[in-house]
């Protein structure tokens, strides 16, 4: 531990914290080495305050508030005086269904999520470029910040309804999918399936977007594995998926569906309606959920929490040794946290690892079995970080 404690200060010797604007408002908690657990309740005039706090006490984590407060140093939070709060958005990996298994897998992954979570908040909610902040947790995944105005006194039963939009928890179908008599000769009281558009705004936009995207997957299968995809789905047989998929192979399929026809050939509609809840289980996205596994239950989604605290930019990660990393949007695609928020060098570090454990990290993969090694000093903070390995003497 004590090299972990010495790497962490040697660390924030020459870092310089990103401190969020309304420094002096915010509450401040810390974790520490001794796993004394929190201290919070702190507050700072400003950022060389904080920094100098940081350098002297060195802590495995820091944190500030997402919401503003008239009195921040106070021990209640009834004596704080609450004033409005950011709009914090929690990506993990953890809370993906289907997470790879490796961690690098798992970063990617979520950064995907959180790509699109940002278009959902730019395109649909209208928020603009400089109100948002991106940031690398450290850990498995992203936060995002919105710092508006208009937001700023929502409550929690506010920012749970923008978590529902987000996800499509509680999306009513029959608001944007509707059956229209089918007009031409011989197909007098037929029914047909019109959806929204593509270019609708809001939730229609994306409930077309998500079909079209089902759609594509199917078309990538041949015709043995889109029938199986299919016929998972209660109601649909063989023969319907074989006609189902037959319809999709045709020429501008995907240009009518995004014009909102679903009407691909006669009895579709009923396989349209049986399909649509599977479409559209891949648009939402996951925000924030911290899952229970013991108890199978769902807590509230760090959204909502208007007294939340989140990790401080540029800080590291207690868990990780790696950089609580600000991102711009833009910079969000290329950003690769196994190397970009590394901040350790490459010298040699001895160590007794306790257990195996694989990684990747600078672009190198690692095996490791149970057992002494000699790594780079990157990867031992990581490892040391994640509590399966210790530094040990060379004899």
């Amino acid at each position: 531990m004590n090299f972990l404690i010495s790497k962490f200060r040697e660390y924030y010797i020459q870092a310089t914290l990103d401190a969020p604007p309304g420094l002096q408002s915010r509450e401040w908690g810390f974790l520490f080495f001794d796993d004394s657990g929190m201290r919070r309740h702190k507050s700072f005039f400003s950022r060389g305050e904080l920094v100098d706090y940081v350098r002297s006490m060195i802590p495995r984590h820091v944190y500030h508030s997402a919401a503003y407060y008239q009195r921040p140093g106070a021990p209640t939070m009834k004596e704080k005086i609450w004033q409005g709060a950011d709009l914090i958005f929690d990506l993990d990996a953890d809370h993906l269904r289907g997470a790879a298994s490796s961690y690098a897998g798992m970063l990617e992954q979520v950064k995907r999520e959180t790509l699109k979570l940002l278009s959902f908040l730019l395109s649909d909610f209208g928020f603009a470029e400089s109100k948002i902040s991106v940031v690398f947790s450290g850990g498995r995944g992203y936060h995002i910040h919105v710092r508006d105005p208009r937001i700023y006194s929502f409550g929690g039963d506010e920012r749970r309804e923008v978590v529902d939009y987000l996800s499509g928890r509680g999306l009513v179908l029959d608001r944007f999918i509707h059956e229209a008599p089918v007009e031409g000769w011989g197909r007098e009281g037929g029914r047909r399936l019109i959806a929204p558009a593509g270019d609708s705004p809001g939730g229609g936009g994306r409930i077309n977007r998500s079909i079209i995207s089902f759609v594509e997957g199917l078309r990538t299968l041949d015709e043995p594995g889109a029938v199986a995809v299919l016929t998972r789905v209660r109601g649909i047989g063989p023969k319907k998926a074989s006609s189902f998929y037959r319809s999709l192979e045709g020429e501008g399929v995907i240009e009518e569906i995004r014009r909102g026809n679903l009407d691909l050939f006669r009895g579709s509609a009923g396989i349209w309606k049986l399909l649509l809840k599977e479409c559209l289980d891949s648009e939402g996205v996951v925000v924030g959920l911290n899952l229970n596994q013991e108890r199978g239950e769902t807590d509230e989604p760090v959204t909502a929490d208007v007294r939340r605290l989140i990790r401080c930019p540029g800080s590291l990660h207690g868990g990780s040794g790696l950089r609580v990393t600000p991102l711009s949007i833009s910079g969000l695609e290329e950003f690769n946290p196994l190397e970009d928020a590394v901040v350790f060098g490459d010298e040699p570090v001895f160590l007794e690892i306790s257990k195996p454990f694989s990684t990747q990290m600078k672009g190198n993969s690692y095996s490791l079995k149970e057992g002494t090694e000699e790594l780079p000093s990157c990867v031992a903070v990581f490892l040391m970080a994640r509590g399966v390995a210790e530094a040990r003497t060379r004899h």
